[in-house]
């Protein structure tokens, strides 16, 4: 898992150094998210089909959610990159209530095919960590090293 957490680190600072070098003044955030299942990522199904497989295969299981987020002062040249990580437990599921869920067409823009935040949330039986973090954003961990550029969102 240590490998994929730098991963997403380093993805999200190549996102943020593009948008940083059009910009002389900024703070600038980016954050790249991932699911892990079983050490395979699971990204965002392009079908129905390809929808209910990875819902099939994560159903009564828990699996990770990994987001990392660089933030760039460009007038400093200061940049930071963490990484958070959260354990997402999805109850044993119905064919039936996977059907319906992919009719619903959420689940097909959403990585490990399910979003927390929508229809998905009854699914999910409980989380360990950050429930931010497994929409797309740690916002706890984002606001405290915000602080070590100066800024303080409070």
């Amino acid at each position: 898992m240590a490998f994929l957490c730098l991963l997403a680190r380093e993805v999200s600072l190549k996102k943020a150094e593009v948008v940083a070098s059009k910009h002389k003044n900024a703070i600038v955030i980016a954050a790249d998210t991932f699911i892990v299942f079983e050490g395979e990522i699971l990204g965002k199904p392009e079908t129905g089909v390809e929808a209910r497989k990875m819902l099939r295969t994560i159903s009564g299981k828990a699996h990770s959610v990994i987001t990392g987020f660089s933030i760039i002062d460009t007038a400093k040249n200061k940049k930071l990159s963490r990484s958070v990580e959260t354990k997402v437990h999805i109850r044993k599921l119905t064919l039936a209530e996977i059907d319906t869920y992919v009719k619903s067409k959420e689940p097909l823009d959403k990585a490990g095919a399910y979003a927390i935040q929508g229809l998905g949330a009854v699914f999910v039986e409980r989380i360990e960590g950050d429930y931010s973090n497994v929409i797309g954003l740690p916002l706890c961990s984002l606001t405290e090293a915000l602080k070590e550029f100066g800024i303080n969102i409070l």
